[in-house]
């Protein structure tokens, strides 16, 4: 089943001969040797550089002026960093970069700590502390170079000789090489031999995030998602600079990560999923795996286990946590509200210790989701006792809880974060509520569903997805302001803590699926994460998404082309 609009996989093969773009993300083996233009011959790239403020997200800055960059076959990929460390970190990012452009550019680009001219120039200079203990090390214009950048900022300076990347942290590196790859043709994506030429316009760009939570979530319960599935996605998220992956890892349709201690949730509660497909499970091995592979793209992971409603899978699989002792059958629907933990059992609470302690082990990010959501068939004394003891166990396991929105109606532990999901049919006195959380010190990650969530339709001719918060086209999905959206309901701005895309999997189940439906809408979100608020404007933000197409058609991203965009002709 195809999205409607969808750019089909025929028409996109022809986008991507006119395309321009950017390698996809991951190890790639070298090219064939491209001479001074690089590559085999092919189609003209675009006639001029592309300008430094025409990428997504928005950059927070640019100088714009000097001459170009043209990569060649003698360039280079020269890193360093200010300890063993930095350095080590800088070269496994130069090795990146160097898998993204060789294949497409097929130059050999070495990776280098020797110094030289030319080339691009990877570089961590530590903090601004770091840099006050070694200053004599260092000239001026180096601490200049990477003052204020934070953990995720960085300086790109583009000029006849070179490429400099200069980061504090490694995040801020590894978000520069994505603002790199933009400014590269689209073709520089592919996977094949290109022609060039690979050019970089001069001049300057000084860019940091506006929020330090940048999310993605995606649900592997309702269909699961393989780890080859879940790295794709984890690839194109790292495009758009967004830092969180929230993986939605049990419902009713399925349980997804392998429990010691409980082992009938995976084998058992993990055997279905929605329309009664085989569903399937991440052995503890499995996840790590994605753990391991979010962090080399610099995205945390955030694993989530909903309760108390949400559980029929695990209710299915343990008797013992129903309050009838009954375990019903496994559930292939897509309703909700009709399941819940047994509160009054002490055994629940031994299931939610078990479980959290060992997610937690295997989970190095500071956030443990524990949903909290659509509770509807366990009662309000219940649901506020079973959160106060459940937030407990996230804390005993050295975890910061995050929980929906509906956290708020309970009593959220200190440092605990809200997400909220509500849209404009959410009543006045539930908005309330989370204000008043919020107002308390509880923070809030913002995913209005009528703007946010990825799983809703574009239109009333839109073939997957669902239409319970209405039809979300690219221009509402993007024209908000996490900032001042709950104003009105009393939320201070520096209570929002950052943004999420959530994509629900009830009507999706393969790659292509996933991809019409996410994009082109996340790269709007993750611009409404990292980009200044000043930047913000839909006509102009048209033109810089129009110029995605043919990168995301270059990656085989399946997208959808929304006619409120101009694309480019294919």
């Amino acid at each position: 089943m195809r999205q409607h609009s969808t750019l089909p996989r025929l028409f996109g093969s022809l986008l991507l001969v006119v395309a321009a773009g950017i390698a996809g993300i991951g190890a790639a083996p070298g090219g064939a040797p491209g001479g001074a233009q690089g590559g085999a011959p092919g189609p003209a790239q675009e006639p001029a550089a592309r300008p430094l403020d025409q990428i997504v997200p928005a950059p927070a800055q640019v100088r714009a002026g000097g001459a170009a960059y043209t990569l060649t076959a003698r360039s280079r990929i020269q890193v360093e960093g200010r300890s063993h460390e930095d350095a080590r970190e800088a070269r496994r990012i130069g090795s990146y970069l160097a898998g993204l452009l060789r294949p497409s550019t097929g130059y050999a680009l070495p990776v280098t700590d020797r110094g030289g001219e030319g080339g691009i120039r990877l570089r961590l200079v530590g903090s601004d502390d770091d840099r006050a203990r070694d200053s004599d090390r260092d000239s001026g214009r180096d601490r200049e170079r990477g003052r204020g950048l934070g953990e995720e900022g960085y300086r790109l300076e583009s000029g006849r000789g070179g490429v400099t990347i200069t980061a504090q942290e490694p995040a801020g590196l590894f978000h520069g090489v994505q603002t790199l790859r933009q400014l590269l043709p689209a073709s520089v994506e592919k996977r094949t031999a290109q022609r060039g030429p690979w050019t970089v316009a001069g001049g300057t760009v000084t860019d940091t995030p506006r929020y330090a939570y940048r999310g993605a979530m995606l649900d592997v319960s309702r269909h699961f998602l393989t780890v080859d599935q879940v790295k794709l996605y984890i690839d194109q998220l790292a495009l758009y600079k967004i830092n969180k992956l929230h993986l939605h890892l049990s419902d009713d349709q399925g349980w997804r990560i392998a429990i010691d201690s409980w082992p009938r949730l995976a084998t058992y509660g993990g055997s279905t999923q929605v329309g009664g497909g085989p569903g399937g499970y991440y052995t503890k091995a499995q996840y790590r795996e994605l753990v391991s592979y979010a962090t080399s793209r610099h995205l945390e992971v955030i694993p989530e286990i909903d309760m108390p409603g949400h559980t029929n899978a695990a209710l299915a699989s343990y008797a013992e946590l129903n309050c009838d002792g009954v375990a019903p059958p496994l559930y292939t629907g897509t309703a909700v509200g009709f399941s819940s933990l047994c509160a009054p059992k002490e055994v629940t609470y031994d299931f939610v210790d078990d479980v959290i302690r060992e997610v937690a082990a295997l989970t190095p990010g500071k956030y443990l989701h524990i949903g909290g959501d659509e509770a509807h068939s366990t009662s309000h004394a219940d649901y506020v006792t079973f959160m106060e003891r459940t937030q407990a166990v996230v804390g005993k396991y050295g975890k910061t809880v995050v929980g929906w929105h509906q956290l708020t109606g309970a009593t959220p532990a200190p440092g605990a974060v809200a997400q909220y999901w509500g849209y404009d049919a959410t009543s006045a006195a539930e908005r309330a509520q989370v204000a008043a959380a919020a107002k308390k010190g509880t923070r809030l990650i913002l995913s209005p569903a009528d703007r946010a969530y990825l799983d809703m339709k574009y239109d009333r001719t839109t073939v997957l997805g669902q239409s319970w918060a209405g039809y979300t086209e690219v221009d509402r999905s993007y024209d908000w302001n996490p900032a001042t959206y709950l104003a009105g309901a009393g939320v201070p701005e520096d209570a929002v803590l950052g943004v999420e895309a959530p994509l629900w999997t009830e009507t999706l189940a393969t790659s292509d699926q996933l991809e019409s439906m996410a994009f082109p809408r996340l790269p709007g979100i993750a611009e409404l994460g990292w980009s200044p608020a000043a930047t913000h404007d839909w006509d102009t933000y048209k033109v810089r998404l129009a110029a995605q197409g043919p990168r995301m058609a270059a990656l085989g991203i399946d997208y959808y082309r929304s006619p409120l965009v101009n694309w480019p002709a294919g």
